[in-house]
């Protein structure tokens, strides 16, 4: 086998720590680079950069590598972070892991790294990458262990980009990769996983989007009109929801049933300002069985065929079986089998053939299997104000980061949830 000069992204986690090893031992000169991708407040409790670099170069010493550390705190601002807030200011749910790889993992990272010389980069991701000896262009798989699988948030990785990574770890499951870790003396064998936001880390969500995006409170309506709370700004919900809606103990005198089930985040009326709120996980409103995307990227550099498929609208979902087609509009869209569960305008859609991932888009609409909207009842909210304004996010010194605002359609409609008419 051929040797290469790889450059691996060690995070201080375990996962490309073990890759950084595996590499090693099949005779590659191995070069680290951690990534510092945030700055702001990273001296905070809820920031771990400072101890993950710690790791990596702890890491780095054991492993006897070279560990470079390279801030591209200001490419992920202007490539991830901003786009992130314009999606959140529009009342849609981005996901920008899936942007950060695209744009930083496999972009800016993958260019630093070719000018030190490398022949291909690594990461500690839980994929597959698969080469045609015939054609030689790379597809991207799913990772041996399901329930590690992390194909969905490399799924706008172009052809280019997989035909110069390595994912040395996508071929073991979580328990292996802790076991070599732990025999081969690795510090950090049994740290966590990361989990969540990594520019947000364990701080509570709404508090640090209430730095950068101005709260304005309107009504939460319910599936028969009836206002039932305040909702803070419909930036900081998401299609789903069920904490943080202040309306748990909300009841309806004379009317029997359901009143004890937990509510959800249904709908989200940009237009109007109001947050449509339902009792039950089965409730109608919050499922669909087709849905559109767009900002369209496929693995292959071409999109596939028309025809049967799986999907998935959320990462950890099972593989749901779908018909594709295409609209007028260059549109993805996706009929389900099955009704899907509170997909949500500005999450990934991803497409799969079997373990392959052939790429995907951005959710812009989902159709419900509820319809009308009833007539929202007019009463006097005073009580619900007042309880809003004692749960209302933080605010931080000067107010809220005025954010320019892309124009946005109302989310919901009837018998569809929109997120946008045209891409951008």
């Amino acid at each position: 086998m051929s040797t290469h000069r790889i450059v691996v992204g060690l995070s201080g986690g375990v996962d490309s720590a073990v890759t950084a090893h595996l590499l090693k031992q099949q005779g590659h000169e191995v070069v680290g680079i951690f990534m510092k991708n945030w700055e702001d407040d990273d001296d905070s409790e809820y920031c771990s950069t400072r101890q993950d670099f710690l790791d990596a170069a702890s890491v780095a010493d054991v492993l006897g590598i070279e560990i470079e550390h390279v801030n591209f705190a200001a490419d992920y601002k202007d490539r991830v972070f901003a786009e992130f807030l314009r999606e959140y200011q529009a009342g849609r749910t981005p996901n920008p892991d899936v942007l950060c790889n695209a744009e930083i993992k496999f972009k800016a990272f993958l260019d630093h790294a070719m000018r030190l010389g490398a022949d291909k980069i690594a990461t500690g991701h839980y994929a597959r990458v698969q080469t045609d000896a015939t054609t030689g262009l790379s597809t991207l798989l799913k990772g041996v262990d399901d329930t590690k699988d992390q194909s969905y948030f490399l799924h706008r990785l172009t052809p280019a980009q997989l035909a110069k990574a390595l994912f040395p770890v996508g071929e073991l499951r979580k328990t292996q990769v802790r076991e070599i870790a732990a025999e081969i003396g690795l510090p950090n064998a049994k740290k966590k996983d990361s989990t969540g936001i990594c520019f947000i880390g364990e701080r509570p969500f709404r508090e640090f989007l209430n730095r950068y995006i101005q709260s304005k409170p309107g009504d939460i309506v319910d599936d028969h009109g009836r206002v039932v709370g305040q909702h803070m700004g419909l930036s900081f919900y998401t299609l789903g929801q069920r904490q943080g809606l202040g309306i748990g103990g909300v009841k309806h005198a004379g009317e029997g049933g359901g009143e004890h089930a937990p509510w959800f985040v249904a709908r989200k009326d940009m237009a109007h300002n109001r947050l449509w709120a339902v009792q039950g996980h089965e409730h109608p409103w919050l499922r669909s069985n087709e849905l559109r995307a767009m900002d369209l990227s496929w693995c292959a550099g071409r999109a596939p065929a028309p025809g049967r498929y799986t999907a998935k609208t959320r990462y950890r979902q099972q593989d749901a079986a779908c018909t594709l087609h295409y609209d007028d509009d260059g549109r993805m869209c996706l009929s389900f089998d099955e009704p899907q569960w509170a997909v949500t305008p500005g999450q990934s859609a991803v497409l799969y053939d079997d373990n392959t991932c052939l790429g995907g888009g951005i959710i812009d609409q989902a159709s419900a299997l509820a319809y009308a909207l009833p007539e929202v009842a007019k009463v006097n909210s005073k009580r619900f104000r007042r309880h809003a304004a004692t749960t209302n996010p933080r605010s931080t010194p000067g107010g809220a980061t005025p954010i320019t605002r892309r124009p946005a359609n109302a989310l919901q409609t009837p018998a569809l949830v929109r997120s946008r008419a045209t891409p951008h």
